[in-house]
């Protein structure tokens, strides 16, 4: 073991219960312990620990970081209450903030202080983010905006949004979106939380914007560049995603494979699963070595669609395979809902291929 993990490992040992290990699926769903660790690897310098000192980093080597990241899926340490804020948010602020907008807001969303969302997806457009209909007019020194998102996660536990807008109506449809960060808790603001399937699964909620004023000092990045800045901060949450996904699949299908029980037919699928879960392995593992040394990865592109998907197919094996018993089983029927949203969250597989085709076969644009 590498000193950097076992100062890791140290560090969980003494953040975490003692029997941790042996209830994991018990301690997934303890509020508070979710909210505690976050602060404690902020603190420590484990929460995003290829950022500098102060930011929830130890300025580590991306291999080393890779490295802590992977450690902690594999023990399945607590999740992040507010995920987006993290993976998403954080990095954006970081890379595009001012220094006004840094000083004030990436310690509290890196903390898990303060909430945030991502007012992306719109009705009738999806993950489609250049064909959003949602316009943001300059009067003086705010912005008004109009519109309506949705499947905006926790955006009614958030404080703050990352709120995407057309702000040039007559350029192209790639051109004249900008990032606005949006007050939630700003007059005319509607929320409405969606249904969940499960507990387990984050809420989603619409989010209608009538006349919305916002000050235009919270433009985020340059005007009309927001899709260069959604594209380089979902990048970091997408990095994180497809290790996320080969763990799940390892969990999913680990119990199967020790159980000796499967016919020749399951077995032919099993086998399979393991075979794209060590693809997802080394493909990420190239991506992030390709990139510390300056190249660019393709093969990043296609993690995102081939991991969630391959998780989706694990889970389900998982459930099939264990009879009618799956049915009563309250982890695997978890595992299987959370496992849906895979294909969604973090851009869907249909926004994913389009992404594969233009930006790595060079495909002309269908529309």
């Amino acid at each position: 073991m590498s000193d950097v993990l076992a100062e890791y490992s140290a560090f969980l040992a003494g953040v975490l219960p003692g029997d941790y290990a042996e209830r994991v699926d018990h301690y997934r769903h303890d509020d508070r312990l979710r909210t505690d660790f976050q602060v404690a690897q902020f603190e420590a310098g484990w929460l995003v620990p290829d950022w500098e000192p102060g930011l929830g980093g130890r300025s580590l080597a991306p291999g080393d970081a890779l490295s802590v990241r992977i450690e902690g899926a594999r023990r399945r340490v607590p999740r992040i209450h507010n995920v987006q804020g993290v993976g998403v948010v954080a990095p954006g602020l970081r890379r595009f903030g001012t220094p006004q907008q840094r000083d004030r807001l990436l310690r509290p969303v890196l903390r898990g202080d303060e909430w945030w969302a991502l007012g992306m997806s719109e009705p009738g457009s999806g993950s489609d983010l250049a064909s959003m209909r949602t316009q943001a007019r300059r009067e003086g020194e705010e912005f008004v905006v109009t519109g309506a998102k949705i499947w905006t996660t926790q955006a009614h536990q958030s404080r703050w949004a990352t709120l995407y807008a057309r702000t040039d109506p007559g350029a192209r449809r790639h051109a004249g979106i900008s990032c606005l960060i949006l007050d939630l808790h700003s007059p005319s603001v509607d929320i409405r939380p969606i249904p969940r399937a499960a507990d387990s699964v984050d809420a989603f909620c619409e989010v209608f914007l009538d006349e919305v004023r916002i000050p235009a000092g919270n433009l985020l990045g340059p005007l009309n560049e927001g899709w260069r800045v959604a594209s380089e901060s979902l990048e970091h949450e997408r990095d994180m995603i497809w290790v996320g996904n080969w763990l799940e699949i390892e969990q999913a299908v680990d119990p199967l494979l020790r159980s000796g029980a499967l016919d020749d037919e399951q077995l032919t699928r099993l086998g399979r699963l393991l075979a794209d879960s060590e693809a997802i392995r080394f493909t990420g593992l190239r991506s992030v070595f390709e990139r510390m040394a300056g190249r660019e990865a393709p093969e990043f592109l296609i993690l995102k669609a081939f991991g969630s998907e391959t998780a989706q197919r694990a889970t389900r094996f998982a459930m099939e395979a264990a009879g009618l018993g799956g049915l009563t089983d309250p982890q695997l029927i978890e595992d299987r809902i959370e496992s849906l949203g895979a294909t969604i969250y973090g851009g869907t597989s249909e926004i994913q291929r389009d992404i594969i085709g233009e930006r790595v076969l060079g495909l002309p644009r269908n529309r």
